[in-house]
């Protein structure tokens, strides 16, 4: 058989006292159900821990305060139930419970352990209000104390103060320090039981911040109106408090929570921040969600985390931040996690693709949960009770029932959007397993619609209860109903009719399920039993066993069977059912489980119940395995968006990113000016740690040096002492000799002695061992006598016991017999007795009615009486406590009259002191006063000559950028004049070449007219050498003159080709320069802008340091007053120069750098020259050899 844990768990249980506390930095334990539940605030991961049997939810609980050991108070019946768990393994473990019988009440108010965690202590609720305490770990009772109810309140007392409190919450500050908190708005610290500290606090309104958004102050003073009227006790009240090390936390009115910290002043304790709950943005009323009423408060261990509950069953947390580190008064909760149902869950469904489940409730609220990541993905509020809701099979849209509408939703990233609404009065809704179809209640009437078309398909009619719920099967081709007149049909889609029905008309049916082949039916009601319905029939019924029924649902194996009830647990039954209690019951829910659904794969269990719980629970066989089913599928991730909130997304992205260029920007310009900033701080500091160094390596010189004259010192010093120890050695070994041999002697005549002493001592003790035998022979003797005549005495005193037993036995049965007799004749007299009794009890009892009522108005008067006596007592005391007061107040002021009389005497000498240094200093002023006024004048002067030179540099950075305008020109020219210089060396290799082709065809041709001389003798020959002679040297040289002439055009077009590309690469070039002239001239003004703002700040520092070296001038008079009067020797830049780096005289630097300039202006013009010498002359000598 399948078996059941809980892994998951939505939901808090309010009104339970001591309801949320830390376990660990990052575990939260809270109620939730029907039991407890342990959250990890950082994994997520959930433990529950359940309550015992029978159990109706948790009244109150407890942590131990070394966090080993939880106490719970549960309500089971008439009395509450006791258990304490350890928490140390995975799973808490039950430990005790103690027993409770001596708690004569139904509601526990409070639990607490003692300080070293074997005391349990338990209060109860008036009237019957009694304080218990136990050894819990032997279930011992140690103490019970009746509590009277003197208020409607938890607790009413009286310490040591006027008219008595009602309060409701209070926290140990110390062993000796409670602060409490009462119903009309006090805070009042008792130390050991007296009054220490009081406060009252006002009703708090909420911050503007939570108010809706106004225009005008009319509309403003409205809605504060509103707010008032709505707000029926605008008393303040203290719901809670709770203490840490740097003071409390208490909440005076709804939504809001003050910490107060303990302080040195008159008030011990001042407020330090206000927290409030924050709006629900998922609400309707965000401003009613956030006046909840705060019912619990705790910190974590490292107290970096505060956490609280409301009676909406919500749970908040608060980051602590120091106060210090806080600018403003107020600050906000977030939640814990996410937020909870706070009223009864009506709906709850699951879908196939994703690992989500949507739930709806009373508290008019829709919510779609992860139970695989345990988190609550979205979230909306309504103006109506939702009451049924359904989930798409993608898990992309669902379906929700109104109590006049159904609304047809699509579930967007971050909204649930309505997509269509239909007119139906709708209580119960369900898509088909395949999506195409869903399926409303109206009535006793169910309409099936298209989820593609929205158009109605078909009406189901026949049902003449209303119908409370309805099944699809597994293919979609059949329908399952049940309603109040105990009918369950069953449709057939197709054809719209019914194909079996079963009616039981003494059963109201609540919730039915189907198997995965849709043969059998599953169904429960009113009657308390489960019933099997196949083929138009009831084929099996089983018994509830003491319970009702309320929900069922099948597992998709059809193997078990999982059943709610109207107790809130859970049982799991196999099939085939059985009529003998033969099932699993789990506790869980608080309320009657309200719906049930059991996931796609079998693997999860998902319960909803009246409690505002979810609870997920994990499917598994009770030997540890997995349910055996398909394989597991893949959930799907995709997620739908609207059009308008992925443009609106992509703007928002847009001007973020423009933003963040812009602060680039700004953030690279202040990072530049820093840089010149720290280069120079840098520079300084470089030059005094150098200076530093310096004076530390003389230092360390001149320590060196003392180091070794020491070390010589020493030197001598120890070979003295060297000396002086050995004399002393010889010495001390010529007296230790001397002493020895007297020693020797001495030592031989005690050893003489001593053997003598050895020999007398023996023969004292040979005589003593003598006497000793012979003692101890006669008292063995002696006690041997003794022990003869005690064991005589014995024996009589045994057979005298023996006649004496007898005797008592014999008058054991006499006394029987006559006890018998006189029972026989007491149960006739007290028989007669009761006979007369009840005849006089009943002429008693009209009597008593009347006795009754005279006792009644005597009481009331004796308890009149009784309050203006107590008054009385509290008034005297009151009075005794006023007088003790003054007398203490006249004691002390008496003493601060002497102390006073004392002090004035001594400020009286003081006054005459100080009248006589304030006429020196008046003196001292005079002389000051001029010395200021000549620095005054010296700084204007100062300030006229920095006036001066910043026109100077102005006119100089002008006469610069000329300069470097005529350089770039005189640049230009140059790069020119190196081109045509180029050109024409070119030209000239060229004709060079020429020439030397002329010079080798002329010796050719002259060798040639030689060899032809030869044959001078020889015509013919003459005339053929003459020939070849014409053929060689006179058409040759009209090709070699064409070919020259070609490629004399193909170099001209070269040269042209070569000569716009260089004017090309020039023209771009000067762009670039000219553009990185403008940036160089835009970074040399920034520079410029920079290097005035340092001098302005040399200049601030100068001018402190003047003052400084004022001061100390001051200081300098005083001292010398008597002496010398004082010369001004110092020239005023001495004094203005102070200790920082030496600047040179500004009028030195500006000649400097037009000399410098004016050196490079000289050295271009030089270079100019030169290079148009180098130019004129390579033409000069190609214009001479084309002469030639």
């Amino acid at each position: 058989m399948a078996a059941v844990l809980p892994v998951a768990v939505f939901g808090c249980r309010p009104g339970v006292a001591g309801g949320v506390c830390f376990l660990e930095e990052q575990v939260v334990l809270h109620a939730a159900g029907a039991g407890c539940l342990r959250l990890h605030l950082e994994h997520k991961w959930h433990n529950f821990i359940p309550g015992t049997e029978k159990s109706r939810g948790v009244q109150a609980l407890a942590v131990s305060p070394d966090r080993r050991f939880l106490a719970v108070s549960e309500a089971a019946g008439e009395k509450p139930v006791l258990a304490v768990y350890e928490l140390a393994a995975e799973r808490a473990r039950r430990r005790k419970v103690p027993a409770a019988g001596e708690l004569p009440a139904r509601q526990t108010v409070s639990l607490a352990f003692s300080p070293d965690s074997r005391l349990l202590a338990a209060a109860t609720a008036p009237p019957e209000g009694h304080l218990s305490c136990w050894l819990w770990e032997k279930q011992q009772p140690v103490a019970s104390v009746r509590v009277p109810a003197l208020g409607d309140g938890p607790c009413q007392m009286n310490l040591q103060r006027g008219e008595p409190e009602n309060y409701l919450c209070h926290a140990w500050l110390s062993e000796e320090e409670v602060i409490c908190g009462t119903d009309t708005g006090k805070l009042s610290l008792f130390e050991t039981g007296q009054l220490h500290w009081e406060t009252s606090l006002e009703y708090r309104k909420p911050p503007r911040e939570l108010k809706e958004d106004t225009t005008t102050e009319e509309y403003e003073s409205g809605l504060a109106s509103e707010d008032n009227g709505l707000q029926q006790h605008p008393l303040p009240k203290i719901s809670a408090v709770a203490a840490y090390s740097k003071g409390f936390a208490c909440s005076p009115s709804p939504g809001v929570v003050l910490l107060f910290e303990k302080t040195n002043e008159k008030e011990v304790y001042k407020e330090s921040q206000e927290v409030w709950l924050p709006q629900d943005q998922f609400s309707t009323e965000p401003k009613k969600s956030s006046r909840q009423d705060i019912t619990c408060i705790c910190f974590s261990p490292s107290e970096e985390t505060m956490v609280v509950s409301t009676n909406k069953n919500q749970l908040y947390m608060f980051t602590m931040f120091s106060t210090k580190l806080i600018r403003e008064k107020t600050s906000y909760f977030a939640y814990m996690n996410f937020p909870l149902h706070s009223n009864s869950i009506t709906g709850l469904d699951m879908c196939a693709w994703k690992p989500i489940l949507a739930t709806c409730s009373l508290d008019r609220s829709v919510r779609i949960w992860n139970y695989k990541t345990n988190t609550l993905e979205l979230c909306k509020e309504y103006q109506e009770e939702a009451y049924t809701v359904s989930l798409h099979p993608t898990g992309l849209f669902c379906l929700v029932g109104f109590s006049d509408k159904l609304r047809f939703i699509s579930l967007l990233y971050e909204d649930m959007h309505v997509f269509k609404e239909f007119a139906v009065k709708c209580r119960e809704c369900s898509f088909s397993n395949g999506g195409h179809l869903f399926a409303a209640v109206n009535g006793n009437v169910i309409q099936i619609y298209s989820s593609i078309t929205f158009e109605n398909i078909t009406n189901l009619k026949g049902h003449t209860g209303k119908v409370h719920a309805i099944k699809w099967s597994a293919d979609d081709t059949k329908f399952v109903s049940c309603d109040t007149h105990g009918a369950v049909y069953e449709w057939n889609l197709l054809t719209g009719k019914k194909e079996s029905e079963c009616v039981l008309k003494t059963c109201i049916y609540t919730s039915i399920s189907l198997t995965y082949d849709a043969k059998i039916i599953f169904a429960v009601g009113s009657d308390q039993t489960l019933k099997e319905i196949s083929e138009s029939s009831i084929q099996h019924e089983v018994p509830a066993f003491d319970a009702v029924y309320t929900t069922v649902a099948v597992s998709r194996s059809g193997r078990t069977i999982f059943v709610g009830t109207s107790l809130g647990t859970i049982r799991a039954m196999k099939y085939p059912l059985t009529l003998k209690k033969d099932f699993s019951e789990y506790q869980a829910h608080a309320g009657a489980v309200t719906k049930m659904t059991v996931t796609s794969d079998d693997q999860f269990l998902l319960t909803a119940s009246e409690d505002g719980c979810v609870f997920i629970w994990k499917v598994h066989d009770k030997e540890g395995g997995r349910v055996k089913g398909e394989q597991e599928l893949k959930y799907a991730e995709e997620v739908l968006i609207m059009r308008s909130d992925i443009d609106e997304k992509n703007q928002a992205i847009l001007d973020l990113q423009i933003c963040v260029k812009d602060l680039q920007t700004e953030s690279d310009y202040e990072l530049r000016l820093k840089d010149l900033y720290c280069e120079g701080k840098i520079k300084a500091l470089e030059e005094n740690f150098t200076l530093e160094i310096d004076s530390l390596k003389t230092k360390y010189q001149i320590l060196l040096e003392e180091k070794e004259k020491q070390e010589l010192q020493h030197q001598v010093q120890l070979s003295e002492l060297m000396d002086k120890q050995a004399r002393e050695v010889q010495q001390l070994e010529s007296e230790s000799s001397q002493k020895l041999s007297t020693e020797n002697e001495k030592y031989q005549e005690l050893q003489v002695k001593s053997q003598k002493m050895e020999e007398e001592y023996e023969k004292q003790l040979h005589s003593l061992e003598e006497s000793k035998t012979t003692a101890v022979a006669e008292l063995k003797e002696h006690y041997e006598r003794k022990l003869k005549e005690k064991s005589v005495l014995l024996e009589e005193a045994k057979e005298n016991m023996r006649k004496q037993i007898e005797v008592h036995e014999e008058m054991e049965k006499l006394i029987y017999e006559e006890g018998d007799k006189e029972i026989l004749e007491l149960k006739d007299k007290y028989e007669r007795q009761l006979v007369e009794e009840k005849e006089s009890n009943v002429q008693l009892k009209g009597e008593m009615g009347v006795m009754n009522k005279r006792l009644n108005s005597l009481q009331k008067e004796l308890k009149d009486r009784n309050r203006d006596i107590e008054e009385m007592r509290l008034e005297q005391q009151k009075l005794q406590d006023i007088i003790k007061s003054l007398q203490k107040d006249i004691l002390a002021l008496k003493t601060d009259i002497k102390e006073r009389t004392e002090t004035i005497l001594e400020k009286e000498k003081h006054i005459n002191d100080l009248k006589i240094k304030n006429q020196e200093l008046q003196n001292f002023k005079f002389v000051l006063s001029y010395r200021i006024e000549e620095f005054k004048k010296q700084i204007e002067s100062r300030e006229n000559d920095i006036e001066t030179m910043k026109k100077q540099i102005s006119e100089m950075e002008e006469e610069l950028e000329q300069f470097r305008k005529e350089s770039m020109e005189l640049k230009l020219n140059i790069t020119q004049l190196q081109q045509k210089q180029k050109a024409t060396a070119r030209e000239v290799h060229r004709e060079m070449e020429k020439k030397q082709d002329m010079e080798t065809l002329i010796k050719r041709f002259k060798a040639d007219l030689h060899n032809c001389v030869s044959y001078i003798h020889h015509p013919r020959k003459m005339k053929e050498s003459i020939c070849e002679l014409y053929t060689k040297y006179v058409r040759q040289p009209d090709m070699v003159g064409a070919q020259a002439e070609d490629e004399d055009l193909q170099q001209q077009l070269k040269k042209q080709q070569e000569y716009n590309e260089r004017n090309l690469t020039i023209l771009r070039k000067k762009v670039t320069k000219d553009k990185e002239m403008q940036q160089a001239a835009y970074m040399r003004i920034i520079q410029e802008n920079v290097s005035l703002i340092k001098e302005i700040n040399d200049l601030r520092q100068e001018l402190r340091v003047a003052n400084t070296q004022v001061h100390s001038l001051q200081s300098a008079l005083r001292l010398n007053k008597n002496k010398q009067p004082i010369q001004d020797t110092a020239p005023s830049s001495e004094l203005l120069s102070g200790p920082d780096v030496l600047r040179l005289n500004p009028e030195m630097e500006s000649e400097k750098i037009i000399e410098m300039q004016q050196l490079e202006i000289q050295y271009l013009r030089d270079q100019i020259q030169e290079k148009g010498q180098v130019l004129k002359c390579p033409g000069s000598v190609c214009f001479g050899q084309k002469s030639s």
